[in-house]
Protein backbone atom coordinates (compact mmCIF):
# COMPACT_ATOMS: atom_id res chain seq x y z
CA UNK A 1 0.00 0.00 0.00
CA UNK A 2 3.10 2.25 0.70
CA UNK A 3 4.43 1.40 -2.61
CA UNK A 4 1.02 2.08 -4.54
CA UNK A 5 0.92 6.12 -2.58
CA UNK A 6 4.68 6.62 -3.18
CA UNK A 7 4.66 5.50 -6.63
CA UNK A 8 1.32 7.29 -7.32
CA UNK A 9 2.59 10.51 -5.84
CA UNK A 10 6.09 10.72 -7.62
CA UNK A 11 4.43 9.89 -11.13
CA UNK A 12 2.16 12.04 -11.28
CA UNK A 13 4.14 15.34 -9.43
CA UNK A 14 7.22 14.38 -11.60
CA UNK A 15 4.32 14.66 -15.12
CA UNK A 16 2.82 17.79 -13.55
CA UNK A 17 6.06 19.80 -13.99
CA UNK A 18 5.16 21.91 -17.01
CA UNK A 19 2.08 20.16 -17.67
CA UNK A 20 -1.10 22.93 -18.77
CA UNK A 21 -2.51 22.41 -15.04
CA UNK A 22 0.39 24.08 -13.70
CA UNK A 23 -0.22 26.98 -15.76
CA UNK A 24 -3.63 26.83 -14.59
CA UNK A 25 -3.02 27.36 -11.75
CA UNK A 26 -0.55 30.22 -11.69
CA UNK A 27 -2.71 31.89 -14.09
CA UNK A 28 -6.16 31.41 -12.28
CA UNK A 29 -4.29 32.55 -8.99
CA UNK A 30 -2.81 35.63 -10.62
CA UNK A 31 -6.03 36.59 -12.27
CA UNK A 32 -8.74 35.59 -9.20
CA UNK A 33 -6.24 36.17 -6.48
CA UNK A 34 -8.29 33.35 -3.94
CA UNK A 35 -5.38 31.35 -2.95
CA UNK A 36 -7.13 28.97 -0.46
CA UNK A 37 -10.10 28.89 -2.68
CA UNK A 38 -8.03 27.90 -5.68
CA UNK A 39 -6.26 25.34 -3.45
CA UNK A 40 -9.15 23.70 -2.05
CA UNK A 41 -10.49 23.38 -6.03
CA UNK A 42 -7.60 21.52 -7.25
CA UNK A 43 -7.29 19.53 -4.41
CA UNK A 44 -11.69 18.47 -4.84
CA UNK A 45 -11.14 18.67 -8.81
CA UNK A 46 -7.99 16.51 -8.74
CA UNK A 47 -9.46 14.01 -6.10
CA UNK A 48 -12.67 13.37 -8.25
CA UNK A 49 -10.96 13.08 -11.78
CA UNK A 50 -8.00 10.75 -10.62
CA UNK A 51 -10.32 8.51 -8.27
CA UNK A 52 -12.65 7.89 -11.25
CA UNK A 53 -9.45 7.32 -13.29
CA UNK A 54 -8.17 4.86 -10.91
CA UNK A 55 -11.50 3.22 -10.56
CA UNK A 56 -11.51 2.98 -14.47
CA UNK A 57 -7.72 1.33 -14.35
CA UNK A 58 -8.66 -1.13 -11.78
CA UNK A 59 -11.84 -2.40 -13.57
CA UNK A 60 -9.96 -2.67 -16.88
CA UNK A 61 -7.14 -4.54 -14.61
CA UNK A 62 -9.66 -7.11 -13.24
CA UNK A 63 -11.12 -7.79 -16.52
CA UNK A 64 -8.30 -8.11 -18.85
CA UNK A 65 -5.92 -9.80 -16.42
CA UNK A 66 -3.21 -11.33 -19.14
CA UNK A 67 0.54 -10.82 -19.78
CA UNK A 68 0.13 -8.50 -22.44
CA UNK A 69 -1.83 -6.62 -20.27
CA UNK A 70 1.02 -6.28 -17.76
CA UNK A 71 2.98 -5.36 -20.87
CA UNK A 72 0.45 -2.27 -22.11
CA UNK A 73 0.68 -1.01 -18.96
CA UNK A 74 4.65 -1.28 -18.62
CA UNK A 75 4.63 0.40 -22.26
CA UNK A 76 1.76 3.34 -20.68
CA UNK A 77 4.33 3.88 -17.93
CA UNK A 78 7.06 4.71 -20.91
CA UNK A 79 4.82 6.92 -22.95
CA UNK A 80 3.99 8.79 -19.78
CA UNK A 81 7.76 9.50 -19.50
CA UNK A 82 8.26 10.57 -22.62
CA UNK A 83 5.40 12.24 -22.84
CA UNK A 84 6.47 14.54 -19.51
CA UNK A 85 9.51 15.53 -21.42
CA UNK A 86 7.01 17.53 -23.91
CA UNK A 87 5.58 20.54 -22.20
CA UNK A 88 2.30 21.69 -22.72
CA UNK A 89 1.02 25.08 -23.25
CA UNK A 90 -1.64 26.96 -22.20
CA UNK A 91 -4.46 27.84 -24.55
CA UNK A 92 -6.85 30.63 -25.20
CA UNK A 93 -10.09 27.78 -24.64
CA UNK A 94 -8.30 26.86 -21.13
CA UNK A 95 -9.14 30.16 -19.97
CA UNK A 96 -12.80 29.93 -20.50
CA UNK A 97 -14.18 28.40 -18.22
CA UNK A 98 -13.20 31.35 -15.44
CA UNK A 99 -16.81 33.35 -14.95
CA UNK A 100 -18.58 35.22 -12.26
CA UNK A 101 -18.62 31.90 -9.89
CA UNK A 102 -16.55 32.37 -6.96
CA UNK A 103 -12.68 31.23 -7.60
CA UNK A 104 -13.58 27.52 -5.74
CA UNK A 105 -16.21 26.75 -8.79
CA UNK A 106 -14.51 28.32 -11.53
CA UNK A 107 -10.93 26.10 -10.44
CA UNK A 108 -13.30 23.32 -9.67
CA UNK A 109 -14.57 22.88 -13.01
CA UNK A 110 -11.70 23.82 -14.81
CA UNK A 111 -8.85 21.52 -13.35
CA UNK A 112 -11.69 18.65 -13.49
CA UNK A 113 -11.93 19.54 -16.89
CA UNK A 114 -8.59 20.54 -18.39
CA UNK A 115 -7.48 17.11 -16.43
CA UNK A 116 -9.69 14.87 -18.84
CA UNK A 117 -7.55 13.09 -21.03
CA UNK A 118 -4.23 14.54 -19.42
CA UNK A 119 -0.91 12.47 -19.04
CA UNK A 120 -1.66 12.44 -15.44
CA UNK A 121 -5.06 11.31 -15.50
CA UNK A 122 -3.73 8.46 -17.89
CA UNK A 123 -0.92 7.71 -15.99
CA UNK A 124 -3.37 7.21 -12.58
CA UNK A 125 -5.62 5.03 -15.11
CA UNK A 126 -2.03 2.61 -15.32
CA UNK A 127 -1.17 3.28 -11.56
CA UNK A 128 -5.06 2.09 -10.75
CA UNK A 129 -4.63 -1.09 -13.00
CA UNK A 130 -1.14 -1.68 -11.32
CA UNK A 131 -2.42 -1.45 -8.02
CA UNK A 132 -5.00 -2.81 -5.68
CA UNK A 133 -5.92 -0.22 -3.87
CA UNK A 134 -8.16 2.75 -5.91
CA UNK A 135 -8.56 4.90 -3.04
CA UNK A 136 -4.51 4.67 -2.13
CA UNK A 137 -3.91 5.79 -5.95
CA UNK A 138 -6.23 8.41 -6.00
CA UNK A 139 -4.26 9.78 -2.99
CA UNK A 140 -1.14 8.90 -4.17
CA UNK A 141 -1.74 10.59 -7.85
CA UNK A 142 -3.65 13.92 -5.56
CA UNK A 143 -1.20 14.33 -3.14
CA UNK A 144 1.56 14.46 -6.34
CA UNK A 145 -1.30 17.19 -8.19
CA UNK A 146 -0.97 19.12 -4.92
CA UNK A 147 3.10 18.80 -4.68
CA UNK A 148 3.35 20.23 -8.39
CA UNK A 149 0.74 22.71 -7.99
CA UNK A 150 0.74 24.37 -5.32
CA UNK A 151 4.32 26.49 -6.02
CA UNK A 152 2.74 27.49 -9.54
CA UNK A 153 0.10 28.89 -7.36
CA UNK A 154 2.27 30.54 -4.97
CA UNK A 155 4.34 31.89 -7.72
CA UNK A 156 0.73 33.54 -9.13
CA UNK A 157 -0.32 34.91 -5.99
CA UNK A 158 2.87 36.78 -6.02
CA UNK A 159 2.62 37.95 -9.61
CA UNK A 160 -0.96 38.70 -8.86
Amino acid sequence: MLEALLASTAVVAFAEIGDKTMLLALVLTARLRAPGQILAGIFVATLANHALAALVGRQVAGLVDAPWFRAAVALGFVASAVWTRVPDRLDDDETAYRHRANAFVTTLVAFFVVEMGDKTQVATVALGAQYASVFTVAMGTTLGMMLANTPAELLGEALG
